[in-house]
């Protein structure tokens, strides 16, 4: 039998001395939040002494969503997953009520033309943005519970496929297309991972690929942000105007950029620099080498969840492997949407890159689900015991 002696830094299992927590992972998100801070207020410091009459205003209120986040995540790290597990369907029913809630006129911040956030004093919280998270964490019990079922196509994934349609519904409501979009690659990647039939997961995915493409084609907004997609210099100074400016900056950034600071389009050319499009000018100003080094720290991310869901299964813990699973897909696809959107590769959404861009409920969110996998990560060190940190 095996003994293991646990500390407040080191798990000793087997005769090895292993860290507690992963500091790949923390390595990798204190980074990006390093340069989101830089970033955001690189970006939008122009914006901010026109529009606020104030160029660090975006810089102070990020910096206090980035270390409200670290304060979340620092509690979250501090919990058990089993608490999580339990407050999965409450959390997924306070989500839904949020959703039902910022539809209501008079109580929701409509903001170019969305109706998406609710106003709380000085910040504007986005239910959207919880939701994505909430669905995780309700998905992953669900699997659990019904892992002797999954291979019936009823239980195991036309149940939860009206779950998330239900949920797109009151999302495209808003309208809120890229949260939609995430929260269903995201669930339907789980429920593949956890062994649903081949044949079932593509009948669903079929489905809900021609679902999108019927909605895409029926809204005229959708419609022209997909033919601007395919061709943005068509209609370079309106539908495609977005899409051309971020090409250019990435253009004008080659290989080492063209300076800290010194981005041209992030002048009222790029719309949106700090927040969906902050990557863009990341590109411009710090070049192809900065590129390249924000798509390794998110594949540190991803490559690292995958492996704390690992070592929890070998573990016996289920439930925080398909939760782990599930926060990995989260945090790897945002990032790639978001970045395949900022190079032209994917069109244009309203999301933002995790861990950098500005937004108070992002920020939150995603240090909440970090959080929650340093969580595991632990919990799967020490083979579910409970060690104080």
């Amino acid at each position: 039998m095996t003994a293991a002696v646990m500390t407040s830094t080191t798990v000793r299992a087997a005769g090895k001395a292993r860290p507690l927590w992963d500091y790949w992972l923390l390595g990798s998100v204190c980074t990006l939040l390093a340069l989101g801070v830089v970033m955001v207020h690189s970006a939008s410091v122009a914006y901010a002494a026109r529009e606020m009459h104030n160029s660090i205003y975006f810089l102070v209120r990020h910096a206090s969503y980035v270390v409200l986040g670290l304060l979340l995540m620092a509690f979250v790290m501090r919990t058990r997953v089993r608490w999580w597990e339990k407050a999965g369907p409450y959390l997924l029913l306070l989500g839904i009520v949020s959703l039902v809630v910022v539809l209501v006129p008079g109580i929701s911040a409509h903001i170019n033309g969305s109706s998406r956030w609710l106003r709380l004093g000085v910040l504007n919280l986005q239910p959207s943005e919880f939701m994505k998270l909430f669905m995780v964490i309700y998905v992953a019990g669900y699997l659990v519970r019904k892992q002797e079922e999954l291979r019936n196509f009823t239980q195991g994934i036309v149940m939860m496929s009206l779950v998330v349609a239900g949920i797109g519904v009151l999302l495209l409501l808003e309208p809120d297309m890229g949260t939609f979009v995430v929260i269903s690659v995201t669930v339907f990647s789980m429920l593949f991972m956890s062994g649903v039939r081949f044949w079932h997961f593509m009948m669903v995915l079929g489905a809900g690929a021609g679902s999108l493409v019927l909605l895409t084609i029926i809204s005229p907004y959708r419609m022209g942000r997909v033919m601007s997609f395919r061709d943005p210099w068509a209609d370079p100074f309106d539908t495609g105007f977005q899409l051309v400016q971020a090409l250019i900056a990435f253009g004008r950034g080659e290989w080492l950029g063209v300076g800290l600071g010194a981005s041209v389009q992030k002048l009222f050319y790029l719309p949106a620099a700090h927040t969906d499009f902050v990557f863009a000018v990341m590109a411009e100003e710090l070049g192809l080498i900065s590129v390249l080094a924000v798509m390794v720290l998110f594949g540190i991310i991803l490559v690292r969840a995958f492996a704390i869901a690992r070592h929890a299964e070998a573990a016996g813990l289920i439930y925080s492997a398909r939760l782990a699973q599930g926060i990995g897909v989260l945090l790897g696809g945002q990032a790639m949407i978001n970045m395949g959107v900022n190079m032209g590769l994917l069109p244009t959404k309203g999301l933002t890159l995790p861990f950098v861009s500005y937004g108070g409920s992002s920020m939150l969110v995603s240090c909440i689900a970090m959080g929650v996998l340093l969580l595991i990560g632990r919990e799967a060190r020490t083979g579910g015991a409970w060690v104080k940190a």
